[in-house]
């Protein structure tokens, strides 16, 4: 069953693609582009610029290439090498989790770019899950670039969801929450966005770098008490918190955004529905419950376990699909990621029962392991310890990763040039 869910979770990773996306949504014929409901005549503009940004920017400018043609330009900040280069693209390797210099670059080299178009100009924003930290400024020059990695570091580790992680890093940015549409003013504007947050809060993908700010300053500061945060942060960024000194971001009624539109085209949705459809197709009675978005990894477990077990009271066979994300709050240095600690809580809840659980990333990536994920069954248990291996440290430690590797039951995918959250599949029978 192991591998059932395997396939489950494969199956997803395969039809809801970038590809697939950009042909139900993009189209081009004779100079006239079309995105979801709006149509763009290339032809009526003095220049048409591409700004790529995320996990899925190569996926995404090659997408785009596809449909529109090969006389792109623009610009392109991923983590991960492109491959074959598009022409007339520039590209920039940021770092991920947290930035590096050439983020940096990349967003200097961005505004510069966006600051020289006017009126006449077409700006396209292709936007994915990770840009936070591959394109980064600091709004305050004399934040260095290490005090936005220890930054970074805080937020990432404080067991904070994503949206709250996000809008301090718009506050403390010059090409986030809103500030790159700022730069591409007056500029018509559109942005296409692969979503790896909530579909309520879209201006937290990437940090919003083109859509209006719905978080204030005054939430930055409640959520830096909330996660006791203060001390973490470096001198210069502490002290702008300290002296209540961040600068608002544009809202909705900044000129930048007049002439602009937004549309995502691919979630964590497409991802959970297209696992339905394949843990249908197996014979699964097939639940989705996404209660459990953005909570703590521990009682996310026990929540959805609770809920595998009233569903397997109904149904002989069933699967129930969680979509988005659990946090964790990392206070050691281990191996692993949210899907790996959330398997492993959830293999000593389960022991000997016939149930199986898959957690795993759809970007192929789980914190700062090689895998995307793990699985756990009524096994696992009995197989860890046959093997001397510790469950309760590794979890303790977050170390999860060296404790499936062990097992054979990590979830590797590698890179998949996508980003659409998490996705949890638990099977029973």
């Amino acid at each position: 069953m192991r591998e059932v869910a395997r396939h489950i979770f494969l199956h997803a990773l395969a039809q809801a693609t970038v590809d697939n996306a950009f042909q139900l949504h993009v189209s081009c014929d004779r100079g006239v582009l079309r995105i979801c409901e709006d149509l763009y005549d290339l032809h009526s503009y003095a220049r048409v610029f591409v700004v790529s940004i995320g996990k899925a920017a190569h996926s995404m400018a090659q997408a785009l290439e596809a449909q529109a043609g090969s006389s792109l330009e623009g610009i392109v900040a991923s983590s991960s090498e492109p491959g074959p280069q598009i022409r007339g693209l520039r590209y920039f390797r940021g770092g991920h989790p947290a930035p590096n210099a050439e983020s940096v670059r990349a967003a200097e080299a961005i505004l510069k770019s966006l600051m020289s178009q006017n009126a006449s100009s077409l700006v396209i924003f292709l936007l994915s899950g990770g840009g936070s930290s591959m394109v980064e400024k600091t709004i305050d020059g004399e934040i260095s670039l290490e005090d936005v990695i220890v930054t970074y570091r805080a937020l990432v580790h404080s067991g904070a969801p994503i949206v709250e992680i996000n809008a301090i890093r718009k506050h403390l940015s010059a090409v986030k929450g809103g500030r790159l549409a700022q730069a591409a003013y007056p500029a018509q504007q559109v942005s296409l966005l692969v979503s790896d947050v909530p579909d309520s809060q879209l201006d937290a993908l990437a940090s919003g770098p083109t859509m209006p700010d719905s978080t204030t300053v005054e939430d930055c500061y409640a959520i830096a008490a909330k996660y006791a945060l203060l001390e973490q942060l470096p001198g210069p960024v502490g002290e702008l918190f300290r002296r209540h000194a961040l600068e608002e971001t544009p809202k909705s009624d900044d000129p930048a955004f007049y002439r602009s539109r937004w549309w995502p085209i691919l979630s964590n949705k497409t991802a959970a529905e297209e696992a339905g459809v394949m843990a249908a197709k197996l014979g699964f009675g097939v639940e989705m419950d996404n209660s459990c978005d953005d909570w703590d990894y521990e009682p996310a477990a026990e929540y959805l376990l609770g809920r595998i077990h009233q569903l397997r009271q109904e149904v002989s066979r069933v699967c129930l699909i969680s979509g988005g994300e659990v946090t964790v709050k990392v206070t050691n240095g281990g191996v692993g990621g949210r899907n790996q600690q959330f398997a492993l809580a959830c293999a000593k809840k389960i022991r000997g029962e016939n149930i199986t659980v898959l957690s795993a990333g759809t970007d192929g990536i789980d914190g700062n392991s090689p895998a995307a994920g793990a699985l756990v069954d009524g096994t696992t248990m009995e197989r860890a310890r046959a093997r001397g291996l510790d469950a309760a440290g590794a979890l303790a430690r977050f170390d999860a990763y060296p404790f499936f590797e062990a097992l054979g039951d990590t979830v590797v995918t590698g890179a998949t040039g996508n980003n659409l959250r998490d996705l949890r599949i638990l099977l029973a029978y």
